[in-house]
């Protein structure tokens, strides 16, 4: 079990640092305060909208990505709307999806507790 748990720290943490790296070097180009832009929340929405499940995470983030993509559809389009409203897409969604699976779905037993061997 602690090696399990260790192996997946580190190896969150180096996917981690690679994200940032991605985010940092190529979608960006420099480094910008506030430059996520709220993703770690709504990647945590994400997995929350899936059930603690890999495959579940992966559903949720298509439909946030979706949410994200549409916005720069709309944008691109020239919608007579403000873009200020086309950039709230994906966090209104976020909060539409979460608002209704409140109380639909639990979190893992043992998240946040110990392992303590017997």
């Amino acid at each position: 079990v602690f090696f399990m748990r260790y192996a997946n720290v580190v190896i969150g943490g180096m996917m981690a640092g690679l994200a940032g790296a991605f985010l940092t070097l190529e979608a960006v180009g420099t480094f910008e305060k506030l430059m996520s832009n709220g993703r770690g929340f709504i990647a945590l929405a994400a997995m929350i909208f899936g059930n603690w499940n890999p495959f579940g995470g992966f559903l949720g983030s298509l439909l946030f990505a979706s949410a994200d993509a549409i916005q720069i559809k709309l944008e691109v389009i020239g919608v007579a709307i403000p873009p200020q409203f086309f950039d709230m897409t994906p966090y209104i969604v976020t909060m539409i999806v979460l608002a209704g699976l409140i109380g639909r779905t639990t979190p893992p037993a043992a998240d946040g507790q110990p392992y303590e061997k017997q």
